[in-house]
């Protein structure tokens, strides 16, 4: 389903005739996504600024030399500690001087490590440096935020502080998200500070174009190899995706094909034959199976174990909707939502566990959703469900971390899909507009989430739950 307003939007004339007769039409920005699978230098000729002097300096040294960006920052320490790094790979880096906040060139991101800032009269910095350079920043931007969970603090004044940070960016990202731009915070837990640097590619770069206004905290709790490889991140890793067959589940099997991965594509026998075109245009392997059957789990995990000797990442994306109001749903609508949106993943996962079939420094992602977080008219079943997924994410990252294994959840928003084509055109024109981007995300959106997710480097993401919904105005 086109969205009008947005075709409409991507007309440079059509947006200034809007602007010049006073409507009160929201024109969502086109928003900029990959066209490819990952590259080392997603950052190439392009201006990023930094301000904070923080833990987190030595990360971003690692990090925007080596993506290509030419790095501003707001003090000669911060400048050398990432010129440090530079040198060896050609890229610019200087401090900012009064003459850049009057300057018209327009800046890909804006970065401020906040990881120092101890009581509320240090929130100064945050107007400061946004006062001064969010003008600055290009259709399309990131903002990212880097600061230290409020449970972490030593005294009352700092956890404060540092919650302050979380309703800032929230509050940020709705003002630019006219523009198509993005902010994010970061929380990173004392100790975990090298861990952060594929969060920040991901949300530095168009993968996360439809994720703004999400906190996302990094922490040491899961064991790590130190492996993170920036191209081809999945070689050499079978991954398996339910719901494969089309829509969100087909996005990511080619997306996480595309990192390297092999995929092993899973649906019901009813759409073996999509299925089986997916897989092999992919050259991946189909599997059918029917998730919500108590014995899927022991097929599954045999067919893991024989084919390919066990599995990497698991990525649990089949669901369905049986919308109605309580009083009129049917105990089967009840009983078949909960069987396959929330028990087929616990019975599944399970006994790969038991199994052996997930390997050690595996990933385990599993779709919620925003309906979850927020709940839904129409929706208990599915809420229900997507909450429910929430609370098994929380609980077995705790139980798996010591094997490596990361347990998370990817929370959409409203997707362009064909589930969400047949929602009446007034509902449907709600959930695009209602969100600090004023449009619908696309599956890819969400399928790049979730390869973000799975990637070696996100060890530090662990029993988390991230929305990619376009900073939509309900939920927490």
């Amino acid at each position: 389903m086109t969205d009008l307003l947005l075709e409409l939007g991507k007309r440079p004339f059509v947006r200034k005739l809007v602007a010049s007769a006073g409507l009160p039409m929201p024109m969502p920005e086109a928003l900029p996504r990959p066209k490819g699978p990952s590259v080392e230098r997603f950052l190439e000729g392009k201006t990023v600024r930094v301000a904070g002097e923080g833990a987190l300096g030595a990360a971003l040294a690692n990090l925007l030399p080596r993506a290509g960006a030419t790095t501003l920052t707001a003090t000669a320490a911060l400048a050398a500690t990432i010129g440090s790094k530079a040198e060896a790979y050609g890229r610019v880096v200087r401090p900012l001087t009064a003459a850049d906040s009057e300057s018209t060139d327009k800046v890909h991101a804006l970065i401020l490590d906040a990881t120092a800032l101890a009581r509320p009269a240090d929130l100064r910095l945050l107007y400061t440096f946004f006062h001064d350079h969010v003008r600055s920043l290009a259709r399309g931007g990131r903002v990212v935020l880097l600061g230290r969970p409020s449970d972490t603090a030593t005294t009352l004044a700092q956890a404060a502080t540092e919650g302050a940070l979380d309703g800032f960016t929230r509050s940020l990202a709705k003002e630019i998200g006219g523009k198509g731009a993005t902010a994010n915070l970061v929380l990173v837990e004392p100790g975990a500070e090298m861990r952060v640097e594929a969060v920040l590619r991901f949300l530095l770069s168009s993968a996360s174009a439809f994720v703004t206004a999400q906190p996302l905290r990094v922490s040491a709790e899961a064991s790590w190899d130190n492996r993170d490889p920036w191209e081809k991140p999945l070689a050499q890793k079978v991954v398996l995706v339910t719901g494969a067959a089309r829509g969100i589940g087909e996005a990511t099997a080619r997306m996480l094909a595309s990192e390297g991965a092999h995929v092993v594509c899973l649906d019901r026998p009813e759409d073996d034959e999509p299925l089986s075109h997916v897989a092999r245009e992919i050259g991946g392997t189909p599997l059918t199976a029917d998730v919500s059957d108590p014995e899927a789990g022991v097929q599954i995990a045999l067919e893991l174990k024989r084919l390919h000797g066990g599995v990497d990442i698991v990525v649990h994306n089949a669901g369905v909707t049986r919308d109605r109001t309580l009083a009129r749903m049917q105990e089967s609508g009840w009983d078949q939502t909960i069987n396959i949106n929330l028990a087929a993943i616990l019975h599944i996962t399970e006994t790969l566990l038991q199994t052996g079939a997930l390997r050690d420094n595996g990933r385990v992602v599993s779709l919620s959703s925003i309906a979850g977080i927020a709940g839904n008219m129409g929706q208990t079943n599915y809420a229900a469900s997507k909450s429910g997924v929430i609370g098994f994410t929380r609980y077995l990252a705790k139980q798996t971390k010591a094997r490596g294994i990361t347990v998370n959840a990817i929370a959409p928003g409203f997707i362009e899909t064909r589930m969400t084509a047949a929602v009446p055109m007034m509902i449907r024109e709600a959930g695009r507009r209602l969100s600090a981007l004023g449009q619908g995300g696309l599956p890819e959106d969400v399928a790049r989430a979730i390869t973000f997710m799975a990637l070696p480097g996100s060890a530090g993401v662990t029993g988390q739950v991230l929305r990619v919904c376009g900073g939509a105005l309900i939920g927490a």
